[in-house]
């Protein structure tokens, strides 16, 4: 059995090894993704956030002067965002998983032209919280087909995903 398997993720490399999992990020599109996270997801929700903040306001301004169509459009972008930021607070930015922590993982297939595939981990922090992790796989303008099924084989190999 090796002792490391890896597989591409959308910003990087997904390292799988014996006692954790490991995602480092490389080139042009992981050192962004590395600028705007970091380690935390809590500064890109807090962007949201904000941002949902001023639709729900350009709403209530669009309601007082009864400007219908506007209230309704920034209205529901102001609630869509909050429902997603609220919905995304659970998630992690850690770069380590280790594996004893890890409770469950999922995989998500893609929606043709829609969404991209993932898996859904979900582990035990150190102050005992669950979290969860998303591992974002590349889409199709990257191989993306092949490097899925890749990552699926290399999950199921290493029973991360019972199926």
């Amino acid at each position: 059995m090796k002792t490391e398997q890896t597989f591409k993720t959308k910003t990087g490399f997904c390292h799988i090894l014996t006692d954790k999992i490991v995602l480092t990020r490389n080139g042009i599109v992981g050192n962004v993704a590395e600028l705007t996270n970091g380690k935390s997801i809590y500064r890109t929700l807090a962007i949201y956030g904000v941002f949902a903040i001023f639709m729900l306001y350009y709403a209530y301004q669009s309601f007082v002067n009864q400007e219908w169509f506007w209230t309704i459009m920034f209205g529901g972008i102001g609630i869509y965002l909050i429902y997603n930021v609220i919905k995304s607070s659970n998630y992690s930015a850690t770069p380590i998983i280790e594996r004893n922590k890890i409770k469950n993982v999922e995989f998500k297939p893609a929606k043709k032209f829609l969404t991209r595939s993932y898996f859904k981990v979900d582990f035990e922090q150190i102050d005992g919280k669950i979290k969860s992790r998303l591992i974002m796989l590349p889409g199709l303008m990257n191989n993306g087909t092949d490097e899925t099924e890749k990552a699926l084989e290399i999950m199921k190999s290493e029973g991360l995903i019972k199926k």
